[in-house]
């Protein structure tokens, strides 16, 4: 299996390629050159298999086993997947609670940082560890070891997720941005009170969109991506989305056990509270694999580009209906989706380019839609909004948008927590009131998974705004009073990419000294 960039950059890459880089050097992101084919029998050979197993039945179809051997696989995928108190709680790994009617809840929470990115980054850092491992015992004796910089963009759970998969690793430093004031205090705390030595943790003045616009500066920049190799933890690296597949199957199966499911008779609609786009793109990609669902549910906060787009074709950045913010940024009580551009659309895009694009040969296609897919990026960049309107019939055949308010969250919150006894993080409560709206035009057997993104306890002040008594003390301790280590920084964005680029020079400096 091989990759190459939606924007048309050099050649094909390898898996190991692709998951060191992050970013293809054109700024694209590596898509694989061919979904493959799921066995003919998956459904019944697949069926009793642990969350490990699916794991690497899934993953193994987007690898060669030339480049990742299948016991390499497994062993990092079951070191990756240990049931335990401080790894993943819960023995089925991501458990679907039947929440009422035809609406089930499935949790992605259950791992060291209680959020969904750590069913990705536990594995992403340990892949990390493993290629690098490879490549330096591949190095005459006393040549210098192989390193690696990852850098990460955070709104909240990446960069924690990221810490806890990277720290302590031999020859990687981890460097996170997260926006200063704009993520909770559980989620800064997670971040800031890891101490370990290569760790890094920088505060931006600004919102997530100048974390992320720093980072891909940085990735683009390839005199000092050459010096000091860096990668990417976020969902613009291609083996987020790939391990993210697993828990769509995962949930499936669990249906397909439950006895008061048909789903003979029934269609699922996964509905998914997104910012920048990879979770539900993973569904996506589920679905081209031939996993049986409908129209996936995208649900967005106030920072609706998404759902705008899927209204008027329009991907605007700013909202030219609504009241100016900070970089077209809302603050909400979801901050993990306050993003103004969603990264992982443009994944979406190319499928979409290709479809449409008018060649009879398929290689001519393929170049077609980078070109076309460049060009809408370009025009995102340089002038904040791109007419894709060509596409918006395509977009809409997979998938349904809905945005969600904070109001609206904070109510339904509440209104779970009171009515069914379930209490909601503010994303996936997200998640819950869009579902509610795309029922409405549901047929009646319509069984709905609602993705749950993160732990109540990130968000307290949310859910105690709803009227719930929970304590976050009951999950994290002491985590709030710990001692922590982090440095924030300020300025034009040009400033700031220059004072990041410092950090990490003086950071390498000092390693090497």
């Amino acid at each position: 299996m091989k990759y190459f960039s939606t924007r048309g950059g050099p050649g094909l890459r390898s898996f190991e390629d692709v998951v060191l880089a992050g970013l293809a050097p054109d700024s694209g992101l590596y898509i694989p050159r061919d979904i493959p084919t799921l066995p003919e029998d998956w459904k019944t050979a697949w069926a009793n298999l642990s969350y490990q197993q699916l794991a690497i039945n899934i993953i193994g179809l987007f690898v060669s086993p030339n480049e990742l051997p299948l016991h390499d696989l497994e062993e990092l995928v079951n070191r990756t997947y240990t049931v335990s108190p401080s790894a993943f709680r819960e023995e089925s790994i991501t458990p679907l609670v039947h929440l009422h009617k035809n609406t089930h809840i499935l949790e992605l929470f259950h791992g060291p940082t209680y959020a969904f990115k750590d069913l990705a980054l536990q594995l992403v850092g340990n892949l990390f560890e493993y290629f690098l491992g490879r490549r330096n015992a591949q190095k005459a004796p006393g040549a210098p070891p192989e390193k690696l910089t990852v850098v990460g963009a955070t709104s909240g759970d990446t960069g924690s997720a990221a810490i806890y998969g990277l720290r302590n690793k031999a020859n990687i430093s981890v460097f996170i941005l997260f926006p200063e004031g704009r993520v909770s205090p559980i989620q800064e705390a997670q971040m800031t009170t890891v101490l370990d030595t290569n760790v890094h943790n920088l505060s931006v003045s600004g919102t997530f969109d100048n974390c992320q616009d720093i980072l891909k500066s940085l990735l683009a920049d390839k005199e000092f991506n050459d010096k000091h190799s860096l990668g990417a933890v976020n969902s613009i690296n291609w083996a987020r989305i790939l391990v993210q597949i697993v828990y769509y199957f995962s949930a499936y199966f669990q249906l397909v056990k439950n006895p008061l499911v048909d789903l003979d008779h029934s269609e699922i609609q996964f509905v998914v509270p997104t910012g920048n786009f990879g979770d539900v793109l993973a569904g996506y990609y589920a679905k081209r694999l031939g996993l049986p669902m409908g129209k996936l549910g995208v649900a967005t906060n106030s920072n609706d580009i998404l759902a705008r787009f899927w209204k008027s074709g329009s991907y605007e950045k700013v909202d030219p209906t609504a009241d100016a913010v900070v970089g077209g940024v809302h603050a909400t009580v979801s901050p993990a989706m306050d993003i103004a551009v969603s990264s992982n659309f443009e994944r979406l895009l190319w499928y979409l380019a290709y479809e449409k694009a008018e060649k009879s040969d398929d290689s001519e296609k393929r170049v077609a839609a980078c070109q076309q897919v460049s060009q809408w990026m370009i025009a995102v960049k340089n002038k904040g909004a791109v007419d894709l309107s060509t596409v918006l019939d395509g977009a809409r055949a997979d998938f349904i948008a809905e945005k969600v308010n904070d109001e609206q969250t904070i109510d339904t919150i509440k209104k779970y927590n009171q009515s069914h006894s379930y209490l909601a993080d503010p994303h996936t409560a997200v998640g819950l009131h869009a579902a509610e709206v795309f029922a409405k035009s549901n047929p009646e057997s319509t069984i709905q998974v609602v993705l749950s993104t993160a732990h109540p306890a990130k968000f307290a002040e949310a859910v105690q705004r709803a009227q719930s008594t929970f304590d976050p003390e009951t999950v994290f301790g002491d985590l709030l009073s710990r001692e922590r280590r982090v440095t924030a920084i300020k300025g034009t964005e040009e400033q700031l990419i220059g004072l990041v680029k410092n950090i990490i020079d003086k950071v390498a400096s000092a390693q090497s000294s």
